[in-house]
């Protein structure tokens, strides 16, 4: 009966040791993010949080502030990437942000991609105004995640912390 027990610990080790480390090596970290907006006038804006990689291209959609599928078409740098592969995205998506205001999500990010040259990009388009493709484009790195970003155009800053 003991021999029965070593077997089956051995065996169970063999099978459930390679996911262990896999689940570590492919570990997420989620975040905290603070978007507050400039006090412009006019809509909402529809902001596109996205990954963007080394290269500069589009690599995941993290969050979509903005549910209204009509008006992707005007974020639109964000939105021809979406186009070429459309995904699900309806639970990443909330309620546009609009001018004064502030939203507080969470983002869910590989820890892979930190300190490997990739970013976090806010792109941001208000009805009847300007587009902004980079309002901010957040460094996934250490140093980048510790402080506030400043915007560019309809963010005044971001603040993204690990919780």
């Amino acid at each position: 009966m003991r021999n029965f027990y070593k077997i089956c610990f051995s065996l169970l080790l063999v099978l459930c040791l390679p996911r262990i480390s896999n689940a570590q090596t492919a570990g997420t970290t989620k975040y905290k993010c603070l978007v507050q907006m400039t006090n412009y006038l006019g809509e909402g804006a529809y902001i596109a949080v996205s990954l963007i990689n080394p290269k500069g291209a589009y690599e995941k959609t993290l969050y979509v502030m903005g549910s209204d599928k009509k008006w992707y078409k005007d974020i639109k740098e964000w939105h021809k990437f979406y186009s070429k592969k459309p995904s699900n995205i309806s639970a990443i998506t909330g309620a546009s942000i609009t001018g004064g205001d502030r939203s507080v999500t969470v983002l869910e990010i590989e820890n892979s991609k930190l300190n490997a040259g990739y970013s976090i990009r806010f792109e941001a388009a208000v009805e009847d105004k300007e587009y902004h493709v980079k309002d901010i484009e957040v460094p996934l790195s250490t140093e980048g995640l510790s402080g506030k970003t400043e915007g560019k155009g309809y963010i005044r800053y971001v603040r993204l912390s690990s919780i």
